[in-house]
């Protein structure tokens, strides 16, 4: 844990978060409303005797008792998905509506995706996007087995993506959850933490200003830009949203989604970020006994 401690004069409570990040993550599903409410899902896993708690800030997430949702006739169904409870925070910030066209850049293996087809009502345009080949085949078979027919996978590098064959100008909305150091999946990933530092952050830095510059650029005027990652440093998040604050056409607004958080930075190492980004949220193991997760909402006015 040695390569978090650069992280102690800005979290509340650092033992805890120590603590936190050494335990086990629960296991945790979403619903998939395309195929099923709640009541329904949480029936049949309780029929299979999972144990089901329900989450109060968000009720297609369920906590179930077994490490292997994947093997219950609901997630065989498309009912269920596996996914980390804060990585469901980005698509409800994004809060894309039915029919809207909506890109997410860096999409596999498509748990985003997913949920946001589920936010969309299965209506609409969702352009799924990772440049990983590889990757693209669980994306495809996810977006099958849940249901997701407005979905539409792209492989191609989210820099310099484009509207065209889609049919549209620019899309209403966008989800920027770009490749990062992962620090905050340390819960999960035992070796999270062998290769990263103020370096490595540095160095993917400017990949990630990139797709979010892109996704600004190909987004309406009026419509909404999500920026997040699983890492806890500030040059991957509040120095990268900083950046695009200075020059692209956005404004940084504020979301709630009902999990404990603490605000974005606006200081870090000698830096001083935009005030607005205050907005921004943290989210720390310790909070809510999640992994780590940083998310800015950015509205585009041109």
């Amino acid at each position: 844990m040695d390569a978090l401690e650069r992280y102690e004069p800005i979290i509340d409570d650092y033992d805890a978060f120590l603590a936190a990040c050494e335990r086990p993550l629960p296991s945790v599903v979403r619903v998939n409303e395309i195929k099923a409410d709640p009541e329904r899902a949480v029936a049949a896993l309780e029929a299979e005797d999972v144990t089901v708690t329900r989450r109060e800030w968000n009720d297609t997430v369920l906590e179930v008792d077994t490490g292997k949702p994947g093997n219950t006739w609901p997630y065989f169904h498309g009912w269920i998905h596996g996914q980390e409870e804060v990585s469901a925070v980005p698509a409800v910030a994004l809060d894309p509506s039915p029919g809207d066209a909506v890109w997410d850049t860096c999409a596999a293996p498509g748990s985003k995706t997913t949920q946001l087809a589920d936010r969309l009502d299965d209506e609409g345009l969702l352009v799924a996007n990772d440049d990983n080949l590889g990757r693209l085949s669980a994306l495809r078979s996810n977006a099958e087995r849940l249901g997701a027919t407005c979905v539409a996978v792209t492989n191609e590098d989210a820099r310099r993506f484009t509207t065209e064959g889609f049919g549209i100008e620019a899309f209403d909305a966008v989800l920027a959850d770009v490749p990062c150091t992962c620090e905050g999946t340390i819960r999960k990933n035992a070796d999270a933490l062998d290769d990263v530092g103020r370096e490595a952050s540095l160095n993917i830095a400017a990949l990630q200003e990139d797709i979010l510059r892109r996704a600004i650029e190909l987004t309406r005027d009026g419509g909404t830009v999500v920026y997040s990652t699983c890492t806890f440093a500030p040059e991957e998040n509040e120095a990268v949203v900083d950046a695009v604050l200075e020059d692209e056409p956005v404004d940084i607004v504020e979301f709630d989604v009902g999990l404990d958080s603490s605000p974005g930075l606006t200081e870090w190492d000698g830096e001083t970020y935009d005030e607005s980004l205050s907005v921004a949220k943290r989210f720390y193991p310790h909070q809510n006994d999640t992994g780590g997760f940083f998310c800015a909402k950015l509205e585009v006015a041109r």
